[in-house]
C-alpha cells in the first residue's frame, strides 16, 4: 500500500501532490474509504516527498489538517442525517461491536474520545459519523475534531519528513541498515494490524452471542 501511494504522488507534479494527500485524508471519514487507505498513510509518504523537496512541508502540513477537519465535518453530517442507515452498511455491520464500544466511549468522555480516535484507523474513519449519530453538540466536535486535526496532521507528516532525511543519510552510510530498519517497521506494522483483525474477530464473535436475530 505504501508503495502504491509513493509511486501515485511520485509520479505528480507537486500541485498533484497536495492535492492527492489532501482528497485521501478528506475522504478518509467524509466517503469512509478510510478502510481501504488510512490517511496516516498519504500524509507520512508525503512527508517523506517534502524531504526530497518537492513539496513544502509547512504547505503539506496546512493542506492536512484541513482536509482533516472539512472531511470530518462532512463525516458529522452525513451521521446526523443518516444515522442508523450507516450503522446498517456492510462495511459496518460486521464491526458492531467496535461500534457499540466507540459510541459508549462518545458518550463517556465526549470530545476527548473524538481526539484519542484521531489516532486509530478504524476510529478515525468512523469516529466522525458516530458523534453525528450520539448527538454531540457540533461545535464541541469541532473544537476536539480540530485539536486532533492538527496534532495528528502536523504531527504525520513531519514524521514522514523526518523519516525522509534519516532513511536518506542511512542509505548514504550504510544500505543495509536502512534495509534491517525497513523490515522491522514492516513487520511491526505487520504484527500489530493481525493482533488488531484478530481482537475485533473476538470482540464480533461476542456481541452476536449476545445480540441473536
Amino acid at each position: 500500500m505504501i508503495n502504491w501511494i509513493l509511486q501515485q504522488l511520485n509520479s505528480l507534479p507537486s500541485v498533484g501532490v497536495y492535492l492527492l494527500v489532501a482528497f485521501l485524508v478528506f475522504g478518509e471519514a467524509a466517503l469512509f474509504i478510510g478502510f481501504v487507505i488510512p490517511g496516516e498513510t498519504s500524509v507520512i509518504v508525503g512527508g517523506v516527498i517534502a524531504s526530497q523537496g518537492r513539496v513544502n512541508i509547512v504547505g503539506l502540513c496546512v493542506a492536512v489538517v484541513l482536509s482533516a477537519i472539512v472531511g470530518d465535518s462532512v463525516g458529522y453530517a452525513i451521521g446526523k442525517r443518516y444515522g442508523q442507515q450507516i450503522l446498517e452498511l456492510k462495511i459496518l455491520r460486521r464491526r458492531r461491536a467496535a461500534l457499540d464500544r466507540a459510541l459508549e466511549g462518545l458518550r463517556k468522555r465526549g470530545p476527548t474520545y473524538v481526539i484519542a480516535g484521531r489516532f486509530t484507523a478504524f476510529l478515525r474513519a468512523v469516529m466522525p459519523g458516530l458523534a453525528g449519530i450520539s448527538k454531540m453538540h457540533y461545535r464541541r466536535f469541532l473544537i476536539a475534531n480540530a485539536i486532533g486535526g492538527i496534532l495528528w496532521g502536523a504531527g504525520f507528516a513531519l514524521i514522514g519528513f523526518l523519516a525522509g532525511h534519516a532513511l536518506h543519510r542511512i542509505e548514504k552510510a550504510a544500505n543495509w541498515v536502512g534495509v534491517v530498519l525497513l523490515i522491522l517497521f514492516g513487520t511491526v506494522l505487520t504484527l500489530s494490524h493481525v493482533r488488531s483483525k484478530r481482537r475485533e474477530e473476538r470482540e464480533e464473535i461476542v456481541w452476536e452471542a449476545k445480540h441473536p436475530d
